[in-house]
């Protein structure tokens, strides 16, 4: 547990590093007007620091500068309200009002705004699943256990998954299964389908289909949405303009990794459990290239679920409070103009 006076020179040195990318000594700390100790009590503060793990020395005689485990105490516990500036949420908000009517540029929109006013990286994700609704539905049994599901989607593209068939289940059944999901869940969007299907379809099914429970059972499979899912980068580049990645080679490998759709996808879908702002920071990301990196991500939402992601992936030496500021910001405004697109 730190003390309050090693919490004030911690957060001293980290906003001081984030401002300047040099080691920061215990005199510029001490002409701070908000610190208030002479240089000798912040240097034993500092050493103090060193050894708990909180800062590192990256010189002899030089200054300290934050380690990951300092950025994280940062973080979880100096980092101000997450409230962007004024202006800052004044831009969002302005843009977000002037674009109501739009859908498909939204998004790659928003990722061009988020990294010019950090200038980082900035990443977003979107399921094509809200951008679409259910035109059709077919099963076509393959033999006696098994069966093709066939998704139509109103933009004309056609999904299919083979599910298992219980055994118990008769052709009719099947049949009669499909004429209510056409009739009631046509024109639903595909990210409503469950819900629906749980709310409205199950209670005729149960009353008219003798093996209820083990159909529903193959049609939650067969409804199971694995859409692909829009990744917009913007401010890739930007990297470049940071003091800590003028290696070539170490820039390359965060722009190669950047090109891994797979790797983004799996760092950016939305947990159930983790909806809100979340920040990793350097090897919490789970990979070398990342590790002198933080990646800041939050979610927006549909009809309280968790449908994108946006994130901000920049140097562990980011301005954390502004950043999560406006993620926080363009969070919420993301999600109401989904509210209204979908209302």
């Amino acid at each position: 547990m730190l003390t309050e006076r090693q919490r004030m020179i911690l957060n001293a040195i980290v906003d001081d590093y984030i401002r300047s990318a040099e080691p920061v000594g215990s005199r510029s700390i001490s002409k701070r007007g908000d610190v208030g100790y002479s240089p000798a009590t912040i240097r034993n503060e500092m050493a103090d620091l060193e050894e708990l793990g909180y800062l590192e020395q990256p010189h002899t005689s030089a200054g300290r500068i934050p380690s990951h485990k300092g950025y994280r105490y940062y973080v979880d516990h100096l980092v101000p309200g997450s409230a962007a500036e004024l202006d800052e949420a004044g831009t969002i908000r302005s843009f977000f009002a002037e674009k109501l009517n739009e859908t498909e540029q939204v998004i790659q929109h928003a990722a061009l705004i988020l990294s010019n006013m950090t200038n980082y990286t900035s990443i977003l994700l979107g399921p094509e699943v809200f951008h679409t609704s259910l035109r059709h539905f077919q099963l076509l049994p393959l033999d006696d256990r098994t069966a093709v599901a066939i998704i139509v989607t109103s933009t004309g593209q056609v999904e299919n998954r083979t599910v298992s068939v219980p055994p118990e289940i008769s052709l009719s059944e099947m049949e009669k299964m499909v004429n209510m999901l056409n009739r009631r869940l046509v024109g639903v969007p595909l990210y409503k389908l469950k819900t629906r299907l749980y709310n409205e379809l199950a209670e005729e099914m149960q009353r008219h289909i003798t093996h209820y429970e083990e159909l529903m059972g193959m049609l939650d499979a067969a409804l199971d949405n694995d859409s692909e899912q829009r990744v917009y980068l913007s401010g890739t580049t930007n990297m470049l303009t940071q003091p800590e990645f003028k290696d070539v080679d170490k820039v390359k490998d965060i722009l190669d990794l950047l090109e891994e759709r797979p790797t983004l996808l799996k760092l950016l879908t939305p947990a159930p459990a983790n909806s809100g702002i979340q920040v990793r920071i350097g090897t919490e990301n789970d990979h070398e290239a990342f590790a002198n990196c933080s990646l800041i991500t939050a979610t927006y939402s549909l009809d309280g679920q968790a449908v994108g992601s946006i994130g901000i992936l920049g140097p562990t030496r980011m301005e954390y409070a502004r950043v999560m500021g406006i993620m926080n910001a363009l969070s919420q405004n993301l999600t109401a103009m989904l509210a209204h697109w979908y209302k």
